[in-house]
């Protein structure tokens, strides 16, 4: 499957595409009833998994398996990865990237940080010389075939941003994304300092940047939303409330309302959907699709000259050759 060619389709359509951060395997199962785009956010995967803040403790192999997981069982979604600064090395980030590609991954986000790195929207953050990034993201560019690769900036000196955010422009990177954004006014910035190369922006609760609909977003040419934790976020909320609620009542669970409350039956019936003999295909892009048609147009062409000739080749139906 061309995942990477649907996601860059995706992108290059009018409007603003938005991914939704997933943590987990149950967030992306609810997820998927409501948006056809996850974002593996390291945020929410360093939390989920580790029980620990996102300041580099992620393991790449963990992160590998994780969206092995979810392309089997969401054949049909977008999903884009934050590899963070690609687990320090370049060597291990162009490793990485194949090994995501071939788990099934639609795009990668690559940060300029340095260790000890930070969330893109916290205090404390450093990059690399912006050589030294550049390189690291040439050799990911060179190691991908079909990925989305998301160049993502977290300077924070005026001067420094557009400098960068102009560098990364100017590579083969599909998208740039400028992490920390403070305001409408220097979205524009960006947006003209890049030209016409596709811009990603990062909404977090209670991080740097403005809340902007996806309207707004399409108002000021950015074309694509990543929403780092809204399901860990609401987690968080729900099961605080509900246990307080079930200390608050001595134990006793609340009423279940078979309409509006969520069960065994709810539950089983959500997580059933993602056996994976249930599933279509993955998607494809429009030019995968049309090469599909051209080679089995092909195949029965040849099927049907080798009929005349006589039962030259070999037949559709017989043993292929040993290899």
């Amino acid at each position: 499957m061309r995942y990477g060619s649907a996601l860059r389709e995706q992108i290059h359509t009018p409007g603003t595409t938005p991914l939704v951060g997933i943590y987990d395997m149950y967030s992306a199962s609810v997820a998927a009833r409501h948006y056809d785009g996850f974002f593996v956010s390291g945020f929410g995967f360093a939390a989920s998994h580790y029980g620990l803040p996102d300041i580099g403790f992620i393991a790449w192999p963990d992160m590998v398996a994780f969206v092995e997981r979810l392309r089997l069982a969401f054949p049909s979604h977008h999903l884009l990865v934050d590899i963070d600064d690609g687990y320090v090395d370049p060597e291990v980030a162009c490793h990485v990237v194949q090994r995501l590609e071939r788990s099934g991954a639609s795009g990668i986000i690559l940060e300029d940080q340095q260790r000890p790195r930070r969330c893109g929207h916290a205090d404390g953050k450093r990059v690399l010389p912006l050589e030294e990034y550049l390189e690291k993201l040439n050799l990911v560019l060179e190691s991908r075939q079909d990925l989305v690769v998301v160049a993502r900036t977290d300077a924070t000196e005026e001067e420094d941003i557009l400098r960068r955010a102009q560098a990364l422009a100017e590579t083969d990177a599909d998208v740039v994304l400028v992490d920390g954004v403070r305001d409408v006014e220097w979205i524009r910035r960006i947006r003209k300092v890049i030209d016409d190369k596709p811009l990603l922006f990062n909404q977090i609760a209670g991080g740097r940047s403005p809340r902007l609909s996806l309207s707004e977003l399409t108002d000021l040419e950015c074309q694509v939303a990543i929403y780092s934790t809204p399901c860990l976020f609401a987690a968080h909320a729900a099961i605080d409330t509900a246990l307080s609620e079930l200390k608050q009542a001595d134990g006793r669970l609340p009423e279940f309302s078979p309409g509006t409350s969520v069960g065994v039956r709810a539950s089983t019936a959500l997580l059933e959907k993602n056996i994976s003999r249930h599933h279509a295909p993955g998607p494809r892009s429009a030019s995968v699709r049309s090469a599909s048609v051209r080679s089995a147009s092909v195949r029965s062409a040849s099927v049907r000259g080798a009929s005349v000739r006589g039962g030259e080749g070999v037949s559709s139906g017989a043993t292929p050759p040993a290899r």
